[in-house]
């Protein structure tokens, strides 16, 4: 009974205290701030950097009994794997409206 934990009869608070409660307070309230400003830059930032999709051509015809197996884009040209029949690789090289530039057998690497 003769505690004095909880008790009502705490006294003033000191001036110096007050300041502190008032300074962790503000400070914590600036950070809060400051990290929802570095968030919502860091989200406009990068969706700015997202890389743009290269367009698809409308079409591309390829030879008769080729499969293609894989597309790459350049600047002015589309290359396309294709796969025959017999299993022979070749790359064609055409244009982004689809009219062939060349193409290329790809050798198959001797076995070891």
């Amino acid at each position: 009974m003769g505690s004095n934990l909880g008790s009502a009869e705490e006294g003033p608070e000191p001036p110096a205290l007050r300041r502190l409660r008032r300074l962790v307070t503000t400070l914590t309230a600036v950070l809060i701030l400051g990290v929802i400003t570095v968030v919502g830059l860091l989200v406009i930032r990068l969706a700015q950097l997202r890389p743009s999709q290269p367009a698809l051509p409308a079409s591309l015809s390829l030879p008769a009994g080729e499969t293609p197996g894989a597309v790459t884009f350049g600047t002015g040209w589309v290359a396309v794997v294709t796969r025959d029949a017999e299993g022979r690789e070749r790359i064609r090289v055409m244009s982004p409206d689809g009219a062939p530039l060349g193409d290329m057998e790809i050798a198959p690497r001797p076995a070891p």
